[in-house]
């Protein structure tokens, strides 16, 4: 039911598997997955793609590149621009496979890549279907949300630091990306996250290093997936927001959504950022399902 795949993306390997569904026979329609900031494939998204094939949708999951089991360096440096454009040539290899109806392809993205699938339907029509789940819509919104005028200038002191230490030809620098601070509660946005990753850590051969380069930071600022809303249409829609989500903010979500028209579908999931996966992932998992379903398969 699974194998392992590997594509080019413009040079760079990707590999993942692909998923089989056992209930129809192919070519199938085809769904493509990859996870969020720094997320590995077998970070849940697994789940996602045999809840999908069972309901006959073949499954494109990869990692991103710089990650994983994906080629590309730096390692551990996350650019979205290139991420968004890696959705592309994953539609591109998954064409290229005689068991895909390459008519009939959509794509499914959480959290940082929740907001990079609009952008790749927005730009990319032979995408026919896109689940947009808690996604990041508009990272210097998310900053200016996250962090203290003070931390925001530390921010972009070290932006700037790494500039220059890389023009002089030093190796890239890396941070973690979570960490505990037990005087906060479990519910704590930092918390949370802390437990989500190292929930799954080592879990399937996954190892998830907590680090992602400093540049990665500089690259964020150029996510702006909300400037791409009202240009998925006619590309069926389907936003699945968090109602409590302080990571990716609800209230940002919605704008995308209202900018965004028809066809379009909002579910939105009581809770925080991370229960879409955690303790509501049978309803995130059969939304999504359902929405892929109705746009791929009749």
């Amino acid at each position: 039911m699974r194998e392992d795949i590997q594509f080019d993306a413009n040079g760079t390997v990707l590999r993942g598997w692909f998923y089989t569904p056992k209930s129809s026979v192919g070519p199938h329609p085809t769904v493509i997955l990859a996870h969020g900031f720094s997320g590995l494939k077998e970070m849940g998204l697994d789940r996602y793609a045999e809840v999908f094939a069972a309901a006959g949708l073949a499954c494109l999951v990869y990692d991103n590149r710089n990650l994983g089991a994906s080629d590309g360096e730096p390692r551990h440096e996350i650019d979205p621009v290139a991420q968004m454009r890696d959705y592309r040539h994953a539609v591109s290899y998954a064409q290229t496979r005689s068991d895909v109806d390459s008519d009939r392809i959509g794509i499914w993205g959480t959290s940082y890549t929740g907001g990079l699938v609009l952008i790749a339907a927005a730009t990319d029509r032979r995408v026919k279907c896109v689940v947009s789940q808690v996604p990041e819509i508009h990272s210097g919104e998310n900053i200016k949300r996250s962090y203290t005028i003070e931390a925001i200038r530390e921010r972009m002191q070290m932006i700037d630091d790494e500039r220059a230490s890389l023009q002089a030809g030093n190796p890239p620098r890396t941070i973690e990306i979570s960490t505990y601070a037990p005087e906060q509660p479990s519910t704590s946005p930092g918390n949370r996250t802390y437990a989500f990753f190292n929930a799954f850590n080592g879990e399937g051969g996954s190892a998830w290093p907590n680090q992602v380069t400093v540049r990665s930071l500089e690259l964020r600022l150029e996510y702006d997936a909300l400037a791409f809303a009202d240009r998925v249409s006619p590309t069926p829609l389907l936003m699945i927001v968090a109602g409590d989500d302080e990571i990716t903010p609800t209230d940002l979500a919605m704008t995308a959504f209202d900018r965004a028209l028809e066809p379009k579908k909002l579910h939105i999931i009581p809770g925080d950022h991370y229960r879409p996966y955690l303790e509501a992932f049978e309803e995130s998992s059969a939304v999504a399902r359902d929405w892929l379903v109705t746009h791929l398969c009749t």
